[in-house]
């Protein structure tokens, strides 16, 4: 026999020849992630965020209107007035809608670049039904703060900080104080989370099929600019009702129906649109900010992890 007959029989034998190594899975990225992207993106966006909600919530009428008073009222740090509310709703509502929507992507097999586009609105449907009830006391603390430098002296609450207008509101309103509005809080958590999280995976999915696209910075500034523009105007409404109660205290912010009923009658059923201009230019580039804040904590993630093997 020849020897490289022998050699031939000797490998077809020894089945430790035919062993491949299976390939590594890639570990799933930790679960506060997104949470620290939105908290990154929020703090940037603030002065934005916090016109939003004096709109909405007061006479205040014009978005550059609206920025001159905050200013001449506090000066530029009045720009960032409850600043430590928006980082303690993003640190509860943020890592928990993060987590959820990617553990219910995963439970409906949508964890793939040719999921339909309706099991990620699910995904993002059972994401903010969570983090909306999760998130409510951070968000009710944020809309408080926020909103507090615009009202009469009289009505002011006057937090000193977020855990200030935690114990609070415990102490002066009761437990339920944390679950006001937890209603419009939830609708509005689920329509953010099926419009804005689903249509960014939908739309980066959509351009990486295309041969004129990598999964880089260019794409995820493209998601993310579609994902705003649709996540603002499918939340609108919501976000109207959710900043009116949430700013209310006392016995004017006990009723949803009596507060859209007034709503209606005083503005017409746009009243639901109000401040759409500035809510869009700040959730514009909060929600770009987010995701490609994300995926380069990704991209750092998997670049620490490489580091590591290597040493």
């Amino acid at each position: 026999m020849s020897t490289i007959a022998a050699q031939t029989i000797i490998k077809d034998e020894d089945p430790a020849a035919f062993i491949r190594p299976p390939p590594n899975k890639k570990k799933p990225y930790p679960f506060w992630l997104g949470g620290v992207a939105a908290t990154i993106a929020a703090s940037i966006t603030h002065p934005l965020d916090l016109t939003k909600v004096r709109l909405q919530a007061t006479d205040d009428k014009r978005m550059i209107s609206s920025l001159k008073k905050t200013v001449a009222n506090g000066g530029v740090r009045g720009l960032f007035d409850g600043i430590s509310g928006t980082w303690m709703r993003q640190l509860t509502y943020s890592i928990c809608r993060f987590w959820a929507y990617d553990e219910s992507k995963k439970l409906l097999g949508a964890n793939t670049p040719n999921a339909p586009p309706w099991k990620l609105a699910t995904a993002g449907v059972m994401a903010g039904s969570i983090a909306g009830i999760v998130g409510n006391p951070g968000e009710i603390i944020m809309v408080r703060m926020q909103g507090d430098a615009a009202k009469p002296i009289e009505k002011r609450l006057n937090y000193k900080n977020c855990f200030d207008a935690l114990f609070r509101m415990v102490r002066e309103e009761g437990t339920s104080s944390l679950m006001r509005g937890v209603g419009p809080n939830v609708v509005r958590a689920v329509l953010m989370n099926s419009s804005q999280l689903a249509s960014y995976d939908f739309f980066k999915a959509e351009l990486l099929k295309t041969s004129y696209f990598e999964d880089n910075i260019i794409v995820h500034t493209a998601a993310s600019f579609a994902a705003g523009t649709v996540a603002t105007t499918v939340c609108s409404p919501a976000d109207v009702l959710k900043s009116r109660i949430m700013s209310a205290s006392g016995a004017e912010g006990k009723s949803t129906i009596e507060l859209i009923r007034r709503s209606m009658r005083n503005e017409g059923a746009m009243f639901m649109f109000r401040g759409w201009v500035p809510a869009w230019m700040r959730l514009q580039p909060t929600t770009m900010l987010i995701f490609i804040t994300f995926e380069q904590l990704k991209n750092l993630v998997d670049w620490t992890r490489s580091f590591r093997e290597s040493n």
